[in-house]
C-alpha cells in the first residue's frame, strides 16, 4: 500500500518496495545493464530507505537481505549496505522529489563517461524527445574519484541540485526519478541515448532545438 510522504510524494510500503526492488534489479541484470557485483539502487520509505548490499549482484538480489537505513541513512537491519550509499545520500539530499536512485556501469553510458572531448555540463546531446523527459535539460560529468570514495558525496550533491542524473568520469551513470519503476525507467533511457549517440558521433545528426526541449520539459516535467 502506498502513502503520501511530507512532501507529497506518493511513496509505496515497504513490502512492494522490496518485491520491486528485487524484480527490476534481476531485469536490469538479465539484460546486461550490470555484471558482477555491479552497480546499486535505492528506493526511499517514509520512515528511511531500502538499498541493496555490498558486493550483491542485481541479479540474485533477496528480500530479506536488503539493507534497511533509517532516515539518517543508518544501517538497522539486512546485509551491510553498499560502499556507495553516499551516493545515494546525495541525491536524495539534494533533491527533495527523488523517490529511488539508480547507479549502474551500463556499457554505453560508461563509455561516454571516459570521453575526454564532450561537453561535462551536455555530454549528450538532445538527440530524442524521450531523453529529455527522462533525464532533463543536463547531464554534468562529476570528475573522477576512486569507487567507495566518500570525497565524491559533495561533488554529486553539487551537480544533483540542477540536474536529474550525473555520468560519474571512467564510472558509470546515477540516475534519479520520483519513483523506483520510473528511475529504471529514465536508466535505460539514458543508456538508449548513448548507445546513440556513440553511433553518430562521426556524423551530423540533427539535435533537438532549445525551443523544442524546453516544449518537452514544460509539458512533460
Amino acid at each position: 500500500m502506498s502513502a503520501t510522504a511530507g512532501d507529497g510524494i506518493p511513496r509505496i510500503g515497504e513490502n512492494e518496495a522490496r518485491n520491486l526492488l528485487v524484480e527490476l534489479g534481476a531485469s536490469l541484470f538479465a539484460r546486461g545493464f550490470s555484471v558482477g557485483s555491479a552497480g546499486n539502487i535505492s528506493v526511499r520509505l517514509n520512515d528511511g530507505y531500502l538499498i541493496t548490499p555490498t558486493n550483491a549482484a542485481l541479479g540474485r538480489l533477496s528480500l530479506a537481505r536488503l539493507s534497511r537505513l533509517d532516515a539518517e541513512f543508518r544501517p538497522i537491519a539486512g546485509d551491510p549496505p553498499s560502499k556507495e550509499v553516499f551516493m545515494h545520500r546525495a541525491f536524495y539530499q539534494a533533491r527533495a522529489e527523488a523517490g529511488a536512485v539508480v547507479h549502474l556501469h551500463s556499457t554505453m553510458a560508461t563509455a561516454v563517461s571516459c570521453l575526454a572531448d564532450v561537453d561535462p555540463v551536455n555530454p549528450i546531446p538532445p538527440l530524442t524527445p524521450y531523453f529529455v523527459m527522462r533525464i532533463g535539460r543536463t547531464l554534468p560529468i562529476v570528475p573522477y574519484y576512486r569507487p567507495g570514495d566518500p570525497a565524491m558525496e559533495p561533488a554529486i550533491t553539487a551537480a544533483a541540485r540542477g540536474a536529474r542524473a550525473v555520468l560519474l568520469a571512467n564510472h558509470g551513470p546515477v540516475v534519479s526519478a520520483r519513483d523506483l519503476t520510473a528511475a529504471v525507467q529514465a536508466a535505460e533511457e539514458l543508456e538508449e541515448a548513448a548507445r546513440l549517440f556513440l553511433l553518430l558521433r562521426t556524423a551530423a545528426p540533427r539535435s533537438l532545438t532549445l525551443a523544442q526541449v524546453e516544449d518537452l520539459l514544460a509539458t512533460f516535467g
